[in-house]
């Protein structure tokens, strides 16, 4: 059974999520595909995927981020003095790092991300939290990754975030993406920076870097920017257009789990 006087906005969305989920993003902006409502509530999403998301107040990947974010502040007075005094700075771990970030500086566009995702996935070995800490799904801080000289998926995402800020990107272009491999079930971490108003991702699993438009077999979870940790969600997208009495009993319930992300990433 359908809801009375809401058929044309049920077949707009559909076609819209279809468009998000199957086809690339320049398609999105067929104004003769979808309503002008439907594609002015896509093209607000500033996120990768272009999907909405909705800030967490709560919840693992929340409180997981905000302990990496304290420990970020000593982190960036170290780099920042190792920066100004490299003869004197005595963490090698960090004069490693600042030498990625350097070459990194020296190019432009989209070959300063490309040297930053080559240089970091090469730099770090993968390794599982359980195996390198005894604990499953540890964040750890770049210098911290960088001392030990391995890491799994969030660990080297977290690392290119730091080293893309410092080498000159925007934190408005700049994201962690958690997502869900549909395939083999697992979470995985990726940077992501947009690049001429298109979202590009930075993975330890691939040396290319690949547009989420083109990703494929994962569904994104959550997204981490400068002002905090947030969800995906498509309810709210469905309540701006139909009405909250038009969304199914449950459909609007997104508050944040606790998450974990696999040791095999």
């Amino acid at each position: 059974m359908g809801f009375p006087g809401h058929s044309h906005a049920w077949r707009a969305v559909i076609l819209a999520f279809s468009l998000v989920w199957f086809g690339p993003a320049a398609d999105l902006s067929a104004g003769t595909l979808m309503t002008p409502g439907v594609s002015e509530l896509i093209r607000k999403s500033a996120e990768p995927f272009g999907l909405f998301a909705s800030p967490l107040y709560e919840g693992g990947v929340l409180d997981k981020w905000q302990r990496v974010e304290r420990k970020l502040d000593d982190e960036r007075v170290q780099l920042a003095l190792c920066d100004g005094d490299r003869e004197r700075c005595a963490s090698p771990a960090a004069l490693r790092f600042l030498a990625i970030v350097d070459d990194a500086r020296a190019r432009e566009g989209r070959a300063r991300l490309g040297e930053i995702n080559r240089a970091i996935n090469l730099a770090i070995r993968p390794m599982s939290d359980e195996a390198q800490y005894g604990e499953i799904d540890v964040w750890s801080t770049p210098l911290v990754t960088f001392a030990h000289g391995a890491g799994d998926c969030e660990d080297y995402a977290i690392a290119k975030f730091v080293a893309l800020r410092m080498a000159g990107i925007s934190p408005d272009d700049l994201r962690l993406v958690i997502m869900r491999d549909t395939v083999h079930g697992e979470d995985h971490a990726v940077a992501a920076v947009r690049l001429d108003g298109h979202w590009l991702t930075l993975d330890n699993r691939r040396m290319a870097m690949v547009e989420d438009a083109n990703i494929r077999n994962y569904r994104p979870l959550f997204v981490i920017n400068q002002s905090g940790a947030m969800r995906y969600a498509d309810a709210p997208l469905l309540a701006n257009l139909l009405g909250r009495e038009a969304v199914p009993p449950g459909a609007l319930n997104v508050a944040a789990q606790p998450g974990l992300l696999s040791p095999a990433n």
